[in-house]
Formats: structure tokens, sequence, C-alpha cells
């Protein structure tokens, strides 16, 4: 950024379109069917009102207009037949005075024009008459009308041409043209009171039926919500494991057949769960008896290569043969281990794993697993144990967990692998470190599955697979969690944490 650069102020809403702070606008599906109920209800209303309007105001024109023309063409047959002809323009000027006068309430302002002759009024400020209208009544022969604004008030203009009086001695827009035209205008602010009166009522009326649509919108959003807060509650129930959940289907439409489908996944969850916890009993079963039949053989074959292995180690067998009795032995020691970490495993199926829990120091802890390893004194591994660390442990979980992240580290990882033990958030935590290439993005959500192996190459005699898992189910059995991941600067670091337990000034 460079120096003395302001950003631009923020803009923001000015304060009367600003909602108060934490205020969030309903969302619920009641609250969307009402207002979609008193929307459609709105523009029904308003459509209605937009429509009598409509009407309304045409039909009072109408009736002004057509009362107005009548009227008219009434004084023209009584005033037009005691004109003489050409008209002088005193005749026209009179001939005005005598409508305005016979205009009565409407209060009319007349104007008479013979032929292409200026337009005569006895009023000192005629009424316009506009071009449109005069261009009107010239080419249709008879009465014709216009509505313009005066003052910021609405008035209609009558133009009538004058015909020859006929036999009756009536004279108006039919027969043979005098060549005379009279304009009348007035104000039409009664009409304009009625079309506001008739506006009014509409409004009046559209907000009672807008208040009273609310009803009607709350028992449909009750209708329609019913069976799907009975189904939300059926979902919650299956979610929770109670699979025997079924619900009442009433009815014939969509919601009934949904609720029917809900009944059937129900009950097809049940006896698919059924049949994988059948299936699942028979897995533990299996592999806890096949481990528990497998332990005394092992433990007569663990004897006799002990045997072989001395004799070996005397010279006493040909090389070729105690190589194979090596081998022998090794392979044995794995068989044995597999078998103890799959009794170990069913112990944890079938919660069954005894937790001998005290209070110790967790630095003593991680240092008894250093030295029975033979790890204290190895260069590879560095112990970070600087205050004390009290815990609430079982020691002999606590130390299968630490040596087998300690041996994966210096198996998988490069040294020097730090183990430190510090206490964080009232949890006792000891973290297991190494320099190696760290663990892969892909196979870090499965480090603690059971057979898992990164490597699908790797020897049985580096593991089964079993020993992460094994560790992350003992720190749940302690209430405490096995996380992996891998360090900035290279590596992978495993964190165990446990109970803390409280020290003798937090016991005071």
């Amino acid at each position: 950024m460079a120096p003395g650069f302001r950003p631009p102020p923020r803009r923001r809403l000015p304060r009367r379109f600003r909602l108060p702070r934490g205020f969030r606008l309903p969302r619920g599906l009641r609250v969307r069917l009402v207002v979609a109920f008193l929307l459609a209800a709105a523009f029904g209303a308003l459509l209605t009102a937009g429509l009598t309007y409509h009407r309304g105001r045409a039909a009072i024109l109408e009736r002004t207009e057509s009362t107005a023309v009548a009227d008219l063409r009434a004084q023209l047959d009584s005033l037009a037949p005691e004109l003489s002809f050409p008209p002088r323009a005193e005749d026209l000027r009179a001939l005005t005075v005598q409508l305005d006068r016979a205009g009565g309430s409407r209060g009319w302002h007349a104007t008479a024009a013979y032929r292409d002759g200026e337009p005569v009024s006895a009023a000192p400020e005629p009424p316009p008459v506009p071009s449109s209208l005069r261009a009107a009544v010239r080419h249709r022969h008879g009465a014709a009308y216009e509505r313009i604004e005066r003052g910021g008030r609405p008035w209609l203009v009558v133009g009538m041409p004058v015909a020859y009086a006929d036999d009756g001695g009536r004279a108006g827009d039919r027969g043979e043209l005098s060549g005379l035209t009279v304009y009348t205008s007035f104000p039409l602010d009664d009409d304009a009171a009625d079309i506001d009166a008739l506006v009014t009522a509409a409004q009046a009326g559209a907000v009672p039926a807008l208040a009273l649509a609310v009803v009607p919108a709350l028992f449909a959003a009750r209708s329609v919500l019913r069976p799907v807060r009975r189904l939300r509650s059926g979902a919650e129930s299956i979610a929770g494991g109670e699979l025997g959940t079924r619900l009442d289907a009433e009815g014939r439409d969509e919601l009934a057949d949904l609720t029917r489908s809900f009944n059937a996944m129900a009950a097809t969850l049940e006896k698919d769960d059924a049949e994988l916890r059948r299936m699942e009993a028979g897995a533990r079963r299996f592999a806890a008896d096949v481990a528990h039949e497998l332990r005394t053989p092992l433990a007569a074959m663990a004897a006799v290569t002990e045997v072989l292995d001395e004799d070996a180690a005397s010279g006493v067998l040909p090389a070729d043969t105690a190589d194979a009795v090596r081998l022998i032995s090794e392979e044995t020691r794995s068989l044995a281990r597999l078998v103890e970490d799959l009794m170990e495993v069913s112990r944890f199926d079938a919660k069954a794993a005894p937790l001998d829990v005290v209070e110790t120091d967790l630095r003593t802890l991680v240092t008894k697993t250093l030295h029975l390893r033979g790890w204290a004194d190895d260069e590879r591994v560095v112990a970070d144990l600087p205050e004390p660390v009290p815990v609430r442990a079982d020691p002999r979980r606590v130390d299968v967990v630490l040596a087998n992240l300690i041996g994966n580290a210096l198996r998988h990882g490069r040294p020097p692998v730090t183990v430190a033990a510090r206490a964080e958030d009232g949890l006792a935590v000891v973290t297991v470190t190494d320099h190696g290439p760290g663990i892969p993005e892909d196979v870090l959500p499965h480090v603690f599955e059971r057979f898992f192996k990164a490597e699908e190459a790797r020897t049985r005699s580096q593991g089964s697979g079993l020993g992460l898992a094994i560790a992350h189910e003992n720190a749940l059995l302690h209430g405490g969690t096995l996380s992996a991941a891998d360090t900035p600067g290279g590596g992978a670091v495993f964190t165990l944490a446990l109970p803390r337990a409280a020290t003798p000034q937090e016991r005071r």
C-alpha cells in the first residue's frame, strides 16, 4: 500500500434501511406459506380494485360526457333557430351569454366560431379550445369532446357543429351544417371527487380483505406443516437410532405419499441395520474366537522357537537351518503380536477393556516407556519434559500408546523424534514429532482405521495395521483424544490429550 493512501469510505445504507443489530428475517416454511398466501390475496384484491376503478371511472366520465352533449344539443335546439346567417360577432357573443346562463349548476363557459373566424366568448378569459378538438369536430361533422388539464384541475371541452333548422325548427349536429360551431368547457371537480371516493372505497376494502386473508393463510400453513413436522420428528427419531419409528399416513395427497415413502425407508433401514449388526457381531465373534484358539498353539510354538533360537545362536545348527529357524521365530513372534492385537480389539468392541486409572505424572509415564523400550539412551529420541504434568490415566495403556507412536516415528519418519509433555487447557498433552516426509493428505483421514497401511507394498513384518487403531481406542477409553497432522517444517506430529489431574495447589 502506497504511503499516505487512504481506503475509500465504506458505503452505508441510509439509516431508515438499516436493520437492528441481531435482527434476522424469518425464513421458516410457515412464514413463507403465509406470505405467499397474503401476496396472492393482495394481488387479487389489487387486481379487483384496479378493474373496479377502471370501469367505475370510465362509467362516471362517459355519463358526464353524454349528459353534457345532450344538454348542449338541447340548448342549441332552442337558441340556434333564432340566429340569422351569417351571424355577426354580436350575435355569437349573445349566443354564448345565453348558453352560459343555461349552463346552470354545471357552470360551463361557451365559445362560438363561424367557419374559420375567431372564436367569440362572453367570458373575460375565454377557455381555450384545443386544436385537436376543433379538428375532430370538422372531421366527424358532429359532436366531439376532450378532457384537458387547466389550472391543475380536470376540464371537459365539448364541441358541436350547428346545422340548419329542420322542419320541426330544431338545430343540432345533424343535417346540413351551417358553419357555426359551439364549444363549452366546464370543470370535472364533481367527477374527480367521485373517482377519489371510488379509490378510497377500494383501498378501504383491500385492507380488511388482507387482514381476513391472514386467517385462512394460517390454517392452510398449519394443515400443510402438520405432516411436515411429523416427518421432521420421525427423521430425528431415525437419526437418534429409533429405527422402529413409523408415521400415520393420512389422506391421499403428496404429503401422505411422502409419509408412506418415509415408512418404507424406515423399514428398509431397520432391516439393513439388523442385518449389519448381525454380520458385525458374527465378524467380531469370529475374530475373537480365532485369536483365542490361536493363543495356545502359538505359545507352544514360541517356546519351541526360543530353544531353536538358542541353538541357532550357539552354532549347533547348520547355517541354512539357522536362517530358517530365525525366519520362523520372527514370523511366530509377529503372529503372536497380531493375535494379541486382535484380542485387544475384540475387548474394545465388546466394551470389556479394563481401565485402571491412577493419578501420576505424565513425565514418569513417558520416561518409563523410553527406558522399557531402550530409547532413553537412543540419540534418535529427544525427551522434552520441562515441568510436572499431573494426569489421570492407566499407565499400561498409556505405555501402549506411546510405544506405538514412537516406534512408528522411528520406522517411518526421520530422527530426531521429539516426545514432549505439557499441560494445556485443562488437559495433559503428549506430542510425538518426527522429521520425516509427513503423512500424505489422502492418507491422513485414515491413519487410525484398522488394518490400514499407507504403503500397499509394506511387508507383514512392518506391522499389522492395528497399532494406531488400538492407540486411538486407548485414548478414547480414557476420555481423551489422539490426532495426527503434518508439521509446517515437514514431518508428522501425533498428539495425545488425556484428562489432567488437579495439582496440590489446586486441591488447596
